[in-house]
């Protein structure tokens, strides 16, 4: 088990990302929650953006519902990680539900690195359980330590929330495409903010993202489906060049030269050929 790749790259992880939940107990307490409040937030959301997006709605001044909107929106890309986990080894019984809860972008990541699926299982546990001791253990330290620590902006973890935002989006922008996305999105909020209640801003990033996510889906959908209707119908060869024409002569003189069915290939020449020519 200490050899074991999946275990030595989870609890890494989870060491790295557990000690990150000090700055979101500190942010929680000063963005108006009590230290309970903060704690049950992690226990029981147990997802750092979702987290994050909720304390920083609340800390802005927004309603209950826009922080809820907010964390659902950031949230359902766990609903997506649950469906490919359980297709790779389908946990049975109570191990299903605690697999949902720590079902988050740490534990998703070590399990898909993993070359076989005992490991899969083994990273998926170390990184999950890992991060979800380690994130409330420190959750409740910087809750704890609020007070004492003063306004978070003097140590910079007003910062984390942005921070932990640009972690999940950073890896994506791999094209074009998703970078013009995001760059539209973050258009569109720049432009909401002045207009709209906090918190709002958020969702309407996250319509326009997927507005432009369903146009540029119907496009390739649209363009895939025109080249299969069309697939199969150009000619192996090109009629009109030599090589084609090459290929064509050649197969000719073959089967002229081919004899018929039947017979021996060994025909004596009628009388009067092939004499006295």
């Amino acid at each position: 088990m200490r050899r074991s790749p999946g275990v030595r790259v989870g609890v890494s992880i989870a060491i790295a990302t557990g000690l990150y939940g000090i700055s979101f107990g500190a942010l929680g307490v000063a963005s108006g929650l009590d230290v309970l409040q903060t704690i049950a937030l992690s226990l029981l959301m147990f997802t750092g953006g979702s987290q994050f997006a909720f304390i920083g709605v609340v800390a802005g001044g927004g309603s209950g519902s826009a922080a809820a909107a907010a964390a659902t929106l950031l949230g359902v890309r766990n609903s997506v990680y649950g469906m490919q986990l359980n297709a790779m080894f389908g946990p049975k019984g109570w191990r299903r539900f605690a697999g949902a809860h720590v079902t988050i972008d740490e534990s998703t990541a070590t399990a898909v690195g993993q070359d076989s699926s005992v490991e899969q299982r083994r990273g998926f546990w170390a990184a999950g359980l890992g991060v979800f001791v380690l994130w409330n253990v420190f959750t409740a330290v910087g809750a704890f330590a609020g007070n004492a620590l003063g306004d978070p902006k003097q140590w910079g973890l007003d910062g984390a929330a942005v921070a932990a935002f640009l972690g999940l989006l950073w890896p994506r922008l791999r094209g074009r495409e998703p970078v013009a996305i995001a760059v539209v999105c973050g258009l569109a909020t720049v432009l909401a903010v002045p207009f709209v209640p906090s918190g709002v801003p958020i969702l309407v990033a996250a319509l326009v993202a997927a507005v432009l996510g369903w146009v540029s889906h119907a496009r390739s959908a649209a363009r895939a489906a025109a080249g299969a209707g069309v697939e199969g119908l150009e000619p192996d060869l090109d009629p009109y060049s030599s090589h084609a024409h090459g290929r064509h002569d050649a197969l000719g003189e073959q089967r002229r030269r081919a004899p018929e069915p039947g017979s021996t290939g060994t025909e004596a020449p009628q009388a009067g050929e092939g004499e006295g020519a």
